[in-house]
């Protein structure tokens, strides 16, 4: 599919989705990265800006740019993003757990706590107004596992779940492009699709170091074996690192299990 294509089916799904489960207003978390700036401008092509808020929810690790990123985002959308942090109720977990976590709560354990912090506050939103919680992930990340169940694993629908990494950049430079095309103002802050991801859960932390391997090549790999069905050695004769594959496709296969817990998503993506 090309990105048009692509783009529209996402939004049409997440739109025939919400209205077959009776919601008109969606609840997303913005953090200032890719994936959720864009959910959030499908959201809002979809319903409309009145119809979507959108909250930040900075952590211990929150850059500062990111809440900028976000807010720029909220203002070229005309949706409200208010502030609600996750440090106070991260804070008495991370008291609660100490202990019993080996004196100090650390690590992948203190990470996904902050994203769990970061669901119970958007599920608390969405029980008290009945606005549907939209997920942000997408297919890289659900591949790898890299993701938090019960974290940014939840929400009723995920619209780009279906969109590799790179698709998803692909996408957001064209929805931005069409903008120009258009004569309005671009939704996408530029910072967005030229900083480094990242889930901010710890300090400095990046997602392809994190990950030990580049969106680009991480997702080439993925389409040949998942898409394409082929093997490691066909893989290897593309060019790419037989090892290297190998490890993804290990990795990837072994968090079926975090896949089968996520939200649905709508299947965009074709690779011949």
């Amino acid at each position: 599919m090309e990105p048009k294509e692509m783009y529209e089916s996402c939004v049409e799904a997440l739109k025939d989705y919400a209205e077959k489960a009776g919601f008109t207003d969606m609840v997303i978390g913005l953090s200032g990265g890719l994936d959720s700036t864009l959910v959030a401008v499908m959201a809002v092509d979809a319903f409309g800006s009145s119809a979507v808020h959108g909250y930040m929810l900075p952590g211990p690790y929150s850059s500062a740019h990111s809440i900028q990123d976000a807010d720029d985002l909220a203002t070229n959308l005309g949706i409200d993003a208010p502030i609600i942090s996750i440090c106070q109720p991260y804070e008495a977990f991370e008291a609660v757990l100490a202990k019993p976590c080996g004196g100090k709560l650390s690590g992948v354990a203190a990470e996904n706590t902050q994203a769990r912090c970061r669901m119970v506050i958007l599920m608390a939103l969405s029980n008290a107004y009945g606005w549907m919680m939209l997920n942000t992930g997408n297919k890289s990340e659900a591949m790898m596992g890299y993701s938090t169940l019960y974290g940014d694993t939840a929400g009723a629908f995920a619209p780009i779940g279906g969109l590799y990494k790179t698709d998803v950049l692909a996408l957001a430079r064209w929805r931005n492009a069409l903008a120009e095309e258009r004569g309005e103002v671009t939704p996408i802050p530029e910072n967005v699709l030229i900083k480094p991801p990242s889930a901010e859960l710890s300090p400095d932390q990046e997602d392809e170091k994190s990950l030990g391997i580049t969106y680009e090549i991480l997702d080439k790999i993925l389409i040949a074996h998942y898409e394409q069905g082929l093997g490691v050695k066909e893989i290897e004769a593309l060019g790419f690192d037989g090892a290297q594959a190998e490890a993804v496709i290990k990795r990837a296969d072994s968090y079926a299990f975090k896949r089968a817990l996520e939200p649905p998503y709508p299947d965009v993506a074709f690779y011949a």
